[in-house]
C-alpha cells in the first residue's frame, strides 16, 4: 500500500513542459509593468532574451540583455530554423532563438514574450502547441491616448502616429487566446496571473508526468 500512497503524494510534483506564455498590446496599454510584475511575483517564469545585430550599448551583457551577433550569423540562424520570430527595425535585425526557449521548456519553466502581433502569429506558426497568447487592451482608445498623453515623452505628431499604429495593433486581438482589459492595474495583474496558472494545469503540458507516476501505481 506504501508505493501507492508515495505515488499519490507525489502528484503535486508532476514535471510539466513549459509554455511559451505571449503578451501583446498597442503601446500604452500596460504590457510591459503586466510583464514586469508577473516575473517579479513567478520565478518560474523568465523573459525570453532575443538576439539583435546592433552595438551593445554601455552597460549592456551579452546572453543577458540580448544576445549580440552579426548580420551573416543573424541571417543564417533564420536559414537554419533557428529563429522563432524575427523583425527587422532601423537596418538591424532581431529575433527570438529558439534553442535557448527548448531548454527552458524542457525543464518545465515557462519562457515570456513581450512582442507585437506580428512576432506573436510567427512564434505560434514555430511552435503551436506550447504557445499561450494574451492580449491587454486599454479600457478604452480615449483612455490609451490619455495615458500616452499624461507621459509627457512625444509630441503631437508623434503621439498621433502612435494611435494610428495602436488602433492598427487592436484589430489582431481576435487572434490571441485570452484578452484582458487593462482598467485597473492590480485586477489585471491577478488575471494574468490567473491565466498562467490555469494553463500550466492543462492535461496537455502534464500528461507525460502523470502517465509515469501513475504507471508506478499499477506497477506497485
Amino acid at each position: 500500500m506504501k508505493p501507492i500512497l508515495d505515488a499519490v503524494e507525489s502528484i503535486e510534483q508532476v514535471r510539466r513542459r513549459g509554455m511559451l506564455f505571449i503578451l501583446s498590446s498597442p503601446s500604452g496599454a500596460g504590457k510591459t509593468t503586466l510583464a514586469k510584475r508577473l516575473m517579479q511575483a513567478d520565478p518560474a517564469v523568465t523573459l525570453s532574451v532575443s538576439a539583435t545585430t546592433r552595438r551593445p550599448r554601455d552597460g549592456e551583457v551579452n546572453g543577458v540583455d540580448y544576445h549580440f551577433v552579426d548580420k551573416e550569423q543573424f541571417a543564417k540562424m533564420v536559414v537554419d530554423g533557428e529563429m522563432l520570430e524575427h523583425a527587422t527595425v532601423f537596418d538591424n535585425y532581431y529575433g527570438s532563438p529558439r534553442g535557448p526557449v527548448e531548454k527552458v521548456l524542457s525543464e518545465g519553466r515557462d519562457v515570456l514574450f513581450d512582442v507585437d502581433w506580428q512576432g506573436a502569429r510567427q512564434i505560434r506558426d514555430s511552435m503551436k502547441e506550447d504557445v499561450v497568447s494574451v492580449f491587454i487592451l486599454p479600457p478604452s482608445v480615449e483612455a490609451l491616448e490619455d495615458r500616452l498623453r499624461n507621459r509627457g515623452l512625444d509630441d503631437e505628431e508623434t503621439i498621433r502616429h502612435r494611435m494610428e499604429k495602436s488602433i492598427a495593433e487592436m484589430l489582431h486581438w481576435p487572434e490571441y487566446d485570452y484578452v484582458l482589459i487593462n482598467a485597473d492595474l492590480d485586477t489585471c495583474t491577478t488575471q494574468l496571473g490567473s491565466v498562467l496558472a490555469a494553463e500550466r494545469l492543462k492535461l496537455s503540458r502534464r500528461s507525460e508526468g502523470l502517465e509515469t507516476m501513475f504507471d508506478r501505481i499499477k506497477g506497485g
